[in-house]
């Protein structure tokens, strides 16, 4: 795995922390898929300010609804969210 890619995979995790989900935890109940999982990474990779990103998920202090709109994953998290299959 590139340093992009594990940069990106670490700021997808955060992010899901952020909004309460913990991604193995949905991926061992079967609510989202390691195939899912690696497209919404690479979904990131393809962000053109994941600095943003970071400082916005590093400057929360409690868990949030939302994921902000510059996350290009933020309809999945939604979905993981509402406890949606994915």
């Amino acid at each position: 795995m590139t340093l992009n890619r594990k940069r990106h995979a670490d700021l997808v995790d955060r992010m899901a922390r952020t909004l309460g989900i913990d991604l193995e935890e949905k991926i061992m109940e079967g609510e989202l898929s390691i195939e899912t999982l690696s497209d919404a990474v690479l979904s990131c990779t393809g962000c053109s300010d994941p600095a943003s990103c970071e400082h916005w998920v590093a400057s929360q202090e409690e868990e949030v609804e939302e994921a902000p709109d510059l996350c290009r994953n933020r309809a999945l998290f939604k979905l993981l969210k509402q406890g949606t299959k994915v």
